[in-house]
């Protein structure tokens, strides 16, 4: 299973893409900004049903959980072991799996009130279904080859687990990530060490597509630029950030990126500045993990610069230095440029922002 956007180890689907970016390369029709978007509206993703396991799951017996959970398990064949096993972390689920079902008796009755709230808030997923599936065109035509997700799922898991997970058949949301971020979880001293509120105020219904949309994007293309020089992995950051942003053309970038529009703004008016800051006050080719995060990953800002630079502006650099490398190479497609090793991408990027 692999998930986006939280802590955890899980199985990543891995298929074959040999042939894959010829495809691509052949079907893609030059795409430069939001405003030449490519038309979609012909292309097949099949049936996106989002069907309501979060419903079923907690409409089981406590009394009679292991019986419950068999049955829950003929319904949804195609999650309910990575519901047990991997989000509640509870182990393989047998005729003997006392511990898988204890651990799934304790979930069952303390998130129930949070269950009472989400039912509420998501009793209709029909706008997400549409959303989705839009988006989803989008990943066709660049990756025809790519293998949809045959299942769509909405799950309630601990406040822990993952927002978005795939699985070998399932896309699953979970909606315990989506309470909105005036939630009273959220807000609580457990919540708030969990989720400070510079990472919470995303947890609304509007970021999940790019969520979805993101999980899949690394999927085709899994992140190994960790342990990498820093340079490397801000281009690294912003190769998907780019990605995200040819995927998703019917969002504002302030939900793709999960910079605020504030932050975006300020960073898109000192860009020279904040290029320099890199060039004089860092080694861009530092492997120190202990200085990358400062530059790298959530974060309420950065350090050494003024109060209004995001955390994670390493990151947003690396995308503008995408930007200035695609500007460059006229024609490139995205299957191609996420090819591109990071380093050679910035040395020919030739970034000098003014």
């Amino acid at each position: 299973m692999s998930i986006y956007g939280t802590p955890g180890a899980f199985l990543r689907r891995n298929y074959g893409y040999a042939g894959m970016i010829l495809l691509s390369v052949v079907l893609f029709a030059a795409c430069h900004s939001k405003d030449a978007r490519p038309d979609v509206s012909g292309i097949n993703v099949g049936e996106v049903h989002i069907e309501r396991f979060d419903t079923a799951f907690f409409t089981l017996d406590s009394n009679h959980i292991a019986p419950g959970l068999f049955q829950l398990n003929q319904r949804y064949p195609y999650f309910t072991q990575d519901f047990v096993g991997n989000i509640l972390g509870a182990g393989p689920m047998s005729d003997t799996s006392h511990v898988a079902f204890a651990a799934a008796r304790q979930f069952l009755v303390s998130y129930l009130p949070i269950r009472d709230s989400l039912s509420r808030k998501y009793q209709d997923l029909s706008w997400l279904e549409k959303e989705l599936k839009q988006q989803l065109r989008y990943v066709k035509y660049y990756f025809p080859q790519y293998r949809l997700p045959p299942k769509y799922v909405a799950f309630i898991g601990p406040f822990d687990g993952p927002g978005v997970a795939l699985t070998a058949y399932t896309l699953a949301i979970g909606l315990q990530s989506y309470a909105g971020k005036n939630f009273t979880f959220y807000l609580t001293g457990k919540g708030q060490d969990l989720y400070p509120q510079y990472i919470s105020r995303r947890f609304e219904p509007e970021y999940i597509t790019a969520n979805c949309i993101s999980a899949i994007a690394e999927d085709i293309f899994p992140d190994s630029s960790d342990g990498r020089p820093m340079i490397e992995q801000m281009v690294t950051k912003g190769k998907y950030l780019w990605l995200r942003e040819k995927l998703l053309p019917d969002a504002p970038d302030s939900i793709y990126s999960g910079y605020t529009k504030s932050q975006l703004d300020w960073c898109s008016g000192n860009e020279a500045a904040v290029w320099n800051f890199f060039l004089q006050g860092t080694d861009l080719y530092t492997v120190d993990p202990d200085i990358i995060k400062n530059y790298i990953g959530e974060g309420p800002k950065t350090l050494g610069m003024p109060d209004a630079a995001p955390g994670n502006i390493g990151a947003w650099v690396g995308w503008q230095i995408v930007k200035k490398y695609v500007r460059d190479h006229s024609g490139v497609t995205p299957g191609v440029l996420m090819q591109v090793p990071a380093r050679l991408l910035f040395e020919e990027s030739k970034y000098k922002p003014r």
